[in-house]
């Protein structure tokens, strides 16, 4: 045999087995790595100008309930990313009076030397700062920004999330759904930016820090704060629930008591006219009942 043909057989061989090896049948299909990484440098100069008129407008029309936030202050910009055409640049902005302000600008990239096309901004405040929470090690902002449609009618929410590490040491953040990861971002100027699926069939995104080596340095939940109230509120019902049989058995017992008095007493001393043991046992019910809807 030619030494050309067996090259061409040895590798025809090679990529058989390792597209068995590297390509293994997975359980669950999701979106991964739908978003294009960053294509330009962190926004300066006219354009950061531009951007950050866009984004002044969105906070100044926010909905605050009466709340004085103050005056937005510096405001840092963070790695665009780019799905479905359409470019994000997210941003924060800490206020005078203490809050922060967050959101993105949004944009159809233009062609060639084309300037960018249909910007709008979205924007929202919060009084959960780092400052206020120095137990943290991942501040993350986060915005649902379209939706990804799976198998057997499961959404899954395509969200943008962006933020910075507070703990040192820190190279790679990634985007893990369940046992898989979906995104990932280097950090740039300690910032990240991430498009991600999220909510979808019952598995919630993670955001993960890792270092050079492999290393995970820090782990955040984006429903870490919901998961405590539903623990609490399940707690709360399971007290309830409680308190429920307890009431039930002491009027059982208290029935049960009164029947066996009655039985023990003279049967002529009960006329006509009085109420036979039955309705006691209804009455009972009726409390059980008034219990559970309680």
């Amino acid at each position: 045999m030619a030494r050309s043909a067996r090259w061409r057989e040895d590798a025809s061989a090679r990529r058989v087995h390792g597209s068995l090896a590297l390509v293994p049948p997975v359980d669950r299909v999701v979106p991964s790595f739908a978003a294009e990484p960053q294509q330009e440098g962190l926004p300066y100069g006219r354009w950061a100008e531009r951007l950050e008129e866009e984004l002044r407008t969105a906070w100044a029309e926010l909905d605050t309930d009466g709340e004085d936030l103050g005056e937005p202050g510096e405001i840092a910009w963070y790695p665009d990313r780019t799905w479905h055409g359409r470019r994000y640049v997210p941003a924060t902005s800490i206020t005078s009076g203490g809050y922060e302000l967050f959101g993105y600008v949004r944009f159809v990239t233009g062609v060639g030397e084309d300037e960018p096309m249909e910007l709008s901004a979205h924007g929202d405040f919060t009084e959960e700062t780092a400052a206020r929470n120095p137990d943290w090690k991942l501040d993350v902002c986060d915005e649902v920004i379209g939706s990804w449609h799976g198998q057997n009618g499961a959404i899954a929410a395509m969200t943008l999330v962006w933020g910075r590490p507070l703990v040192g040491a820190g190279r790679i953040v990634t985007a893990e759904l369940g046992r898989a990861t979906v995104d990932q971002c280097e950090l740039i100027e300690q910032r990240f930016t991430l498009i991600a699926p999220d909510d979808y069939r019952h598995d919630l995104l993670e955001i993960k820090l890792w270092g050079a080596r492999g290393q995970e340095l820090a782990c955040e939940s984006l429903y870490e704060g919901d998961g405590d109230e539903t623990e609490v509120e399940t707690e709360t019902e399971v007290g309830s629930e409680a308190e429920v049989e307890t009431e039930v058995g002491a009027e059982t017992e208290r029935g049960n008591g009164d029947e066996t008095e009655r039985g023990n007493g003279d049967e002529t001393e009960r006329g006509n006219g009085d109420e036979p043991p039955g309705e006691n046992a209804t009455g009972d019910g009726d409390k059980t009942n008034g219990g559970e809807n309680r």
